[in-house]
């Protein structure tokens, strides 16, 4: 039987649960374990570099994603129930096919798709005894609309997507959700080393040589942007969706 929402509730009704956020050092992860505290919940931050602890609700972990054992051994060290998993953690390698080197296919991969198969598998063992739980990968509008110069990063994106989605029809059986949030350009570090200026205003007007068309809304997401709909998603306010796959992007693939 169903229960009624506390519609009247502020927040995403997150207070007291446990998630575990990758990529957590800075950027995106790093807003999304700000904002998920910030509702109340016990974060435990991984990041390959060691991310910062804050107050008594995000403790850090420096682990590599790329690494089965590493990630198994955070999840051992966690206590209790995992609510949420937020999936994070990427790399970017630039170039054109024809220049792209092994090394960077391969670590993109690594880090990109295969990272987010290990803390969900690892995660998905801890949550299908308790029949509840929910997945949200951050993936990337690149993931569905081609982009030159950023075959491998789209190309992981897209396999962590259709991952996340095949996750999510195994479980639902379980009750765990499993979602995706495709965010566009953001104000991250690793999207300000794209720019050739200062400022975003090249993002925002696009790039007809390359086939790529602007932000119709006239800015660029900022971290925070992304981590509302992370926690939308993570939250009983979206109770009744999974194997969702949501664009941030301010209209900029024009949902193709």
């Amino acid at each position: 039987m169903t229960t009624p929402l506390d519609r009247d509730r502020p927040g995403y009704g997150l207070a007291g649960r446990t998630a575990i956020v990758t990529g957590a050092a800075r950027g995106i992860g790093r807003a999304v374990a700000v904002a998920l505290a910030a509702e109340g919940t016990r974060v435990h931050a991984v990041d390959v570099r060691q991310p910062e602890s804050a107050g008594d609700l995000i403790e850090s972990h420096a682990a590599d994603v790329t690494d089965a054992d590493q990630v198994q051994a955070v999840i051992d060290s966690i206590d209790g129930p995992i609510d949420l998993l937020v999936n994070v953690a990427g790399v970017l390698h630039l170039g054109d096919v024809v220049d792209l080197t092994d090394a960077d296919w391969a670590h993109t991969f690594a880090v990109n798709t295969t990272g987010v198969f290990h803390v969900s598998r690892a995660v998905a063992r801890r949550m299908k005894p308790r029949n509840a739980g929910a997945i949200v990968t951050v993936s990337s509008n690149a993931a569905g609309v081609p982009r030159a110069g950023m075959a491998a990063y789209a190309a992981s994106k897209a396999a962590s997507t259709m991952f996340t989605k095949c996750l999510g029809l195994e479980l639902a059986p379980h009750g765990i959700r499993c979602n995706v949030v495709a965010p566009g350009s953001t104000d991250t570090p690793m999207q300000r080393e794209l720019w050739t200026g200062d400022d975003a205003s090249a993002v925002l007007a696009g790039n007809p040589a390359a086939f790529r068309v602007g932000i119709p809304l006239g800015r660029i997401a900022r971290p925070e942007d992304i981590a509302d709909a992370v926690l939308f998603l993570a939250s009983d306010r979206a109770r009744h969706i999974t194997m969702h796959d949501l664009y941030v992007d301010g209209g900029a693939t024009l949902r193709a």
